[in-house]
């Protein structure tokens, strides 16, 4: 398999330590990274740093004009990279490539190049709401091959607390990969996508509840999959640690936390949605009694009474309008295809997703999965070798696309 090729540019900020972490993850993960530092970057990391971390030398404009190279630097840099990431953006790098400026290596590098580029803006409150920053920031998103990552709000480095914070690598990593995927097409622009994402869980007092192992991670990399390639996405979410949603920028995400709260708010948002994609798994019975006291261990039933969860993916199947797309997820033992068929049909979706959660690698709380399409036309597509949940998302994104 070829190896993917992204050139990482570094601006002059604080934030420029977090820029390790993204070039060491992706070298681990076999990508050829290439680093542009600009002059005031090196005053925060040195290049001896991003070069060890690359297993390759990284650059500065020292190294612009140097007679080794055969060919012009930027010029080999611009045709080599497939993807590129500028991280920190400051305001003088954005307020550059807002009117065309090249006046280092990195700028020089972003004009002889025409591949996706990864923007992740870092600055001060006050200098990230300057009515010019937002006017350049303006500018370069409305360009195509530009995607913007951020920025979050905090605690910065100035100890000012708001907007302007760089994006966490975890963030920036899973937008490169993404990238890499779609080389930055944008199909989807325009559609809006609403996604279901984790477990439920439902309570027999405020201690004990009835759930299971989702962690949300399928629905995760579904919103960032579709985010990615243009859709507004609302992404309506069981509990799940909030180191898992740092990825989210971008993504109207709606907590909830029993079967009965995600149906309503479901049935809120899904009128608008153009398509709708249940990968949460929602419990089927929850405790027929509730106690609003903790009750003690003396006093627990030995046999649970259970009653049924209304059916969420039927209940919008019937308001589906003919534009709207409906898709399920089956998560399945044995063979996972005729048990998926059947829930096609009863349900009257669009589209399923069948997982075999009895696979290695696959399934709940794993970062990898694999699953058979099938749609309602029987087309079926078979995704047999585990990859990572992102990439299983963008298939499934292309499968939905040809129905």
């Amino acid at each position: 398999m070829e190896q993917r090729r992204i050139v990482i540019g570094v601006g002059g900020g604080i934030a420029a330590y977090k820029v390790c972490e993204v070039v060491s993850a992706l070298a681990k993960r076999g990508v050829a990274v290439r680093v542009i530092l600009t002059e005031t970057a090196q005053q925060f990391v040195t290049p001896l740093t991003f070069a060890t971390l690359a297993r390759h030398p990284a650059y500065g404009d020292r190294d612009f004009w140097q007679p080794t190279h055969g060919r012009p630097l930027h010029i080999e840099l611009g045709e080599w990279a497939e993807l590129m990431l500028i991280a920190p953006l400051t305001a003088n790098t954005l307020a550059k490539l807002a009117y065309g400026l090249a006046d280092n290596l990195l700028t020089n590098t972003v004009l002889a190049s025409t591949c996706p580029i990864v923007l992740a803006p870092a600055m001060n409150t006050e200098m990230w709401e300057q009515a010019t920053v937002q006017r350049n920031w303006q500018l370069v998103q409305a360009l195509p091959r530009f995607h913007g990552v951020g920025p979050g709000a905090g605690i910065l480095a100035c100890d000012r607390v708001g907007a302007g914070r760089m994006a966490e690598p975890e963030a920036l990593i899973a937008c490169l990969e993404s990238l890499l995927v779609t080389q930055g097409k944008r199909d989807l622009a325009g559609k809006r996508v609403l996604i279901s994402a984790g477990g439920t869980r439902e309570f027999l007092d405020p201690v004990r509840f009835i759930g299971n192992p989702s962690t949300g991670k399928m629905g995760l990399a579904l919103a960032q999959a579709a985010r990615d390639r243009g859709a507004t996405v609302t992404l309506v979410h069981g509990p799940m640690e909030s180191t898992q949603l740092a990825t989210l920028y971008g993504v109207q995400a709606i907590p909830v936390v029993t079967a009965d709260t995600m149906e309503q708010t479901l049935l809120q948002y899904f009128p608008q949605a153009d398509w709708t994609i249940m990968a949460a798994a929602v419990a089927d019975v929850k405790p027929a009694h509730y106690s609003e006291a903790k009750l003690p261990k003396s006093a627990l039933p030995d046999a649970l009474e259970l009653s049924p969860v209304p059916d969420i993916v039927a209940n919008l199947a019937q308001r589906k309008q003919p534009h709207q797309r409906l898709i399920g997820f089956a998560a399945q033992t044995g063979d996972i295809v005729p048990p998926a068929l059947e829930k096609l049909r009863r349900k009257q979706l669009d589209a399923i997703a069948a997982n075999p959660i009895d696979q290695p690698n696959s399934g709940f709380g794993s970062d990898t999965n694999q699953a058979v399409f099938i749609d309602r036309h029987q087309r079926q597509q078979a995704i047999a070798q585990p990859c990572t949940k992102l990439q299983l998302a963008h298939h499934l994104l292309d499968f939905i696309q040809a129905i």
